[in-house]
């Protein structure tokens, strides 16, 4: 594939590009600037489809899947580290990588869960601080044999103590996370538990999760190397009739314990839109993880895309001038295709969509609906559509040193050849 653009011809285009924002009061080039600082976790588990390290042979139970089978993925952490170093060379913009508790490298040794130490982490610990890459991380609360029948909500006390020793023992890791790389680490619970068909109690599920939060919440650790977060998600396969962890669960629990809420853009109804929620979260809790990910017909993690609601997420998080109180993570695994390819197309796609934010007259916006000049308003917002985005787009590329517009294909195709082939 021949080379995008030139750059001679791109700066000439971005010169015009620069004039037509400026006309609306946009600095494009602040613009281009402040979206290359926004920092975006990287899921690992998009490099192996949710595989780990504990020697299973894929994803098992928790009510997701992942499909397909492209040759290639990563077999344990020097490749998944290697993967994921090439992706981020390809990646415009500051970059975290987020891992779960089944990512830890215990040298061969059986370790419980709910046993795992820093030390198990430490090679990915002494390559976040080598590669400056910021490492945030997630309990894993499936592929176990002690997921099958609930994990925080189980009725069984001693199933639900490993799993509460399994939090503490994550948020642990995350806060050591958090010292060694000198900002707050993300710990996000999430967990599978439900029911498949209709339940005839749904309250114990939910106040035996309640004491089991409270309880792993409570070990104090230092805020500045840990940020607790809880996510909520509608059904999955196993629960599609009762999620004990809802919506409405998280969001309470959220506000009255003060712990961040992830709301994950797959994980509502298809018409339901996350974009709504933001600026009403926002008044009772100490702030979001967002999930970028994109479900089709279902909760199906497909890789995000610079579509409408992305897009009008991330112009909420800024018309809400909330940046530093809003986490942004990707969690999408799609075995289908090149799993690197996945990642440039998912993060890229968050990266656009930060720009676009970045790039809206906010403030013009805001006057004219002010003024009731609404007419004004959804003028202005429908012509913005046909603005030259791309150009600014090309020229956040050309500035972050990666690929520009379909320039990244080629090194994946390469890679692929050299490196992902010889992997059986």
């Amino acid at each position: 594939m021949k080379p995008y653009q030139n750059k001679e011809a791109l700066e000439q285009a971005y010169g015009l590009a620069k004039e037509v924002y400026a006309n609306i009061g946009v600095n494009t080039d602040k613009a281009i600037k402040a979206a290359l600082n926004v920092p975006v976790s990287v899921n690992c588990w998009q490099g192996d489809d949710v595989t780990g390290f504990e020697g299973s042979q894929g994803l098992s139970g928790g009510g997701i899947l992942a499909t397909g089978n492209y040759p290639g993925r990563a077999r344990n952490g020097e490749e998944l580290r290697a993967d994921a170093e090439f992706a981020f060379s390809l990646i415009p913009g500051k970059k975290r990588f987020n891992l779960h508790m089944l990512y830890a490298e215990t040298e061969g040794k059986k370790i419980g869960r709910d046993e795992l130490e820093p030390e198990h982490f430490q090679k990915w610990m002494t390559w976040s601080k080598k590669k400056k890459i910021p490492l945030d991380l997630n309990p894993s609360f499936f592929s176990h044999p002690l997921a099958e029948n609930g994990t925080l909500s189980s009725a069984d006390p001693k199933i639900r103590q490993f799993w509460i020793r399994h939090t503490i023992a994550s948020r642990r890791i995350a806060s050591a996370f958090g010292t060694n790389q000198g900002s707050p680490s993300v710990n996000d619970i999430w967990l599978p538990d439900g029911s498949k068909d209709l339940p005839a109690d749904r309250h114990s599920p939910r106040l035996r999760l309640r004491e089991a939060l409270d309880e792993s919440l409570a070990v104090p650790l230092d805020p500045k190397t840990v940020t607790d977060a809880v996510e909520c998600k509608l059904f999955g396969i196993g629960s599609e009739a009762y999620v004990v962890g809802s919506y409405d669960f998280y969001l309470g629990y959220a506000a009255k314990n003060q712990v961040k809420l992830c709301l994950d853009m797959g994980h509502f109804h298809p018409t339901e839109l996350i974009s709504d929620k933001i600026s009403a979260v926002l008044l009772f809790t100490p702030g979001l993880l967002i999930h970028f990910s994109r479900g089709i017909r279902w909760d199906s993690d497909h890789v995000c895309l610079y579509s409408d609601e992305l897009r009008e997420v991330c112009r909420e998080i800024f018309r809400q001038n909330a940046p530093d109180r809003i986490d942004l993570a990707l969690d999408f695994f799609d075995a289908s295709i090149n799993r690197i390819a996945a990642w440039t197309i998912g993060a890229r796609s968050l990266r656009k969509g930060i720009l676009d934010a970045l790039l809206e007259p906010t403030k013009l916006l805001v006057e004219a609906e002010k003024a009731g000049k609404n007419h004004e308003r959804l003028a202005l917002m429908e012509e913005l559509k046909t603005f030259p985005f791309a150009t600014v787009w090309d020229k956040l590329c050309l500035e972050a040193g990666v690929p520009v517009g379909t320039d990244w294909l080629a090194p994946i195709g390469d890679y692929e050849k050299n490196t992902l082939s010889k992997r059986t």
